[in-house]
């Protein structure tokens, strides 16, 4: 049996964060193991991206790590849930789910604003189709840039003046210790979360027993449930990482129910279908499929239609 385990990561403030979260927990579960992060660049931390297929997961921010563990270069790869492509590579899967934090969008506005008290014309920076369609969706008024980087160039730019305000997830800002920059935390139900926002996955190879049952320790049912359902319902609308859509869902462990509701916009964020179930706590893929199924019988499917047509 091996002894010492390496962990992928990439190499910004948050990915550290969550890499070393993971290796902490091993090693508390795992003393007598050695666990150690590689950092590995990713082509999302080395080039600038045009604007992206809402059907096309390029894996910008996993690929490298994944290629990684596919090798046997790395045993473990760390990443946060909604960087993962809806189908993940072959031979590889989640090991586990770390417990989730709070996936909510978040503000943080140069004069301590919410978004309902920034003047006409603010510009808001945001890197996510589904967060420019919804912010626009409820204020068309607004000028949303868009700004890609990690949490920290962000938010230098938004000290330079190059924008009024930011829209962020809300986990990442915690974990970094920013929460005091918050200004506005967006209620789920009026501004949809990306599915597995929030969520933290280790990734190992499906045929890696050793590394699966180690990862296994970590893994957090509900939390590993919710994303389960949240990544199929991306994959039922056959979306990449820029699809604009979104989903919340709630666990009721008493009435053993699961409730989620999800939302499908047009990219110009002029259309938006919603729909909402109530499943029992059974199969997560299965209640995903049925949410997506939802919203495509209620003009979900003419909207991906037209996607499809403007990205030929």
């Amino acid at each position: 049996m091996k002894s010492e385990f390496l962990i992928g990561t990439r190499g910004s403030k948050l990915a550290l964060y969550q890499a070393e979260l993971v290796k902490a927990k091993l090693e508390q579960s795992f003393p007598l193991f050695k666990f150690t992060l590689v950092k590995i660049k990713t082509s999302g931390d080395m080039i600038r991206r045009s604007a992206a297929d809402p059907f096309t997961t390029k894996r910008v921010y996993t690929k490298e790590i994944e290629e990684a563990i596919d090798t046997r270069e790395i045993d473990l790869g760390v990443h946060s849930a909604k960087d993962l492509a809806a189908e993940l590579p072959a031979g590889l899967m989640i090991g586990a789910v770390l417990e989730r934090e709070d996936p909510r969008d978040c503000l943080i506005s140069k004069e301590g604003k919410k978004l309902s008290e920034l003047p006409l014309g603010a510009r808001i920076g945001t890197s996510a189709v589904r967060r420019r369609v919804q912010l626009l969706w409820l204020n068309p008024e607004l000028v949303v840039d868009e700004i890609h980087g990690n949490v920290d160039t962000r938010i230098a730019k938004l000290e330079e003046g190059v924008v009024d305000a930011l829209v962020l997830a809300h986990a990442g800002v915690k974990r970094l210790g920013l929460t005091r920059s918050v200004t506005d935390v967006f209620p789920e139900e009026k501004f949809y979360p990306a599915p597995g926002q929030g969520a933290i996955v280790v990734e190992v190879r499906a045929g890696d027993k050793e590394a699966r049952d180690l990862v296994s320790s970590l893994n957090h049912r509900e939390s590993a449930f919710r994303v389960a359902l949240e990544r199929a319902f991306l994959k039922k609308l056959e979306g990449g990482c820029q699809l604009p859509c979104g989903i919340t869902t709630r666990l009721d462990g008493e009435d053993r129910r699961v409730t989620a509701a999800g939302v499908l916009f047009s990219l110009d964020g002029t259309q938006r279908v919603e729909a909402q179930i109530v499943a029992p706590l059974g199969n997560a893929e299965s209640a995903g499929i049925w949410l997506a199924e939802e919203i495509l019988g209620k003009g979900g499917n003419e909207i991906l239609h037209r996607m499809r047509r403007k990205s030929k």
